[in-house]
């Protein structure tokens, strides 16, 4: 359901990008607008991310096999990551580029209106799009607030085009602004101006998706309510006397993998063990139906105290003798 909701958003801002970016180029080769092309170019990107995000979804819902035993889930984060390097290497970089040949060779923007046009259906594509995303978004945002919804988000789909829409929406106004400074007040540069304005924006976007996602390819632990939840279950459970260790990590947006290290009441045989084992990770799966691997060590406290710290020596001195 979630890859749904996901797809739906991005095919939502793929047809309205693609749509704004033919539009955009036609009226910066008419009108000569720095700040036109610019917008062109940075839907041209948006249209490329929004398949690239695709295309990692794809990849991502691979069946697990010999040479990738865990499954493709992590590569959904890498493709979103190179969206964002996309996001600041070329939209970025080519907004200062025309913005900045623009003030240094400025010429008058010939028929204005056709920009304005332009950008008022582009406002209304780009505003259809950002409604789809947000209302996806805000399904899943819960009580938080925006900003923490989107660091504990591990769905970089939805907030990826989430922002790249924000992006689009500031750099519409921008490029309106400069457009109208050029040609009403005879200003040339403004337009120049108003392209390195869309670049400092994308790149302030490009920076902030990549630092999340980069997050999510060095593996994050599920959400902290997840966590508990899961550690309410396990110490509810008559025959594990103790937990010592408890670890979550997202190979994809609906895809976590669980690692536990229990220790169970000494008196059991290894068939009761193994039936309180069976009966926990059917607990947590019908819970959260997105833990999709459970590994469950059996092992006293003490033995674990051992074992974390021979695993601590061993990082504090990796060097064999």
């Amino acid at each position: 359901m979630a890859a749904h909701g996901s797809k739906v958003v991005i095919y939502a801002a793929l047809v309205g990008n693609a749509l704004i970016a033919v539009t955009k180029f036609v009226a910066a080769s008419i009108t000569g607008s720095s700040a036109m092309m610019s917008e062109g170019i940075h839907s041209l990107v948006d249209t490329g991310n929004q398949g690239l995000l695709l295309y990692g979804l794809r990849r991502a819902a691979k069946p697990a096999d010999a040479r990738h035993p865990f499954g493709y889930g992590a590569e959904l984060y890498f493709w979103a990551f190179v969206v964002a390097i996309l996001i600041f290497a070329v939209g970025s970089g080519v907004s200062f580029y025309e913005g900045i040949h623009k003030i240094f060779d400025p010429h008058p923007i010939e028929s204005p209106y056709i920009n304005y046009i332009v950008l008022a259906l582009a406002i209304v594509f780009e505003g259809v799009a950002w409604t789809i995303a947000y209302r996806s978004f805000e399904k899943t945002r819960g009580d938080r607030s925006l900003f923490a919804a989107v660091r504990q988000s591990k769905d970089p789909t939805v907030f990826t085009v989430l922002f790249e829409d924000t992006a689009a929406m500031l750099g519409l106004v921008v490029a309106f602004v400069g457009i109208y400074l050029s040609s009403t007040f005879d200003l040339p540069w403004a337009d120049g101006a108003a392209s390195i304005g869309i670049g400092v924006i994308l790149a302030a976007a490009a920076i902030f998706l990549a630092i999340e996602t980069k997050g999510l390819l060095i593996g994050e632990a599920a959400a902290p309510d997840v966590v508990e939840t899961i550690r309410k279950i396990v110490m509810a459970t008559p025959t594990v006397s103790g937990m010592n260790e408890l670890r979550t990590l997202h190979r994809g947006p609906e895809d976590i993998l669980l690692a536990l290290s229990l220790d169970f009441e000494d008196n059991l045989t290894a068939g009761k063990v193994e039936e309180a084992i069976q009966s926990l990770e059917t607990a947590i799966r019908d819970q959260f139906p997105s833990v999709g691997r459970v590994f469950i060590e059996v092992q006293s406290r003490s033995g674990h105290e051992q074992s974390v710290l021979a695993e601590q020596q061993r990082l504090a001195d990796p060097t064999p003798d």
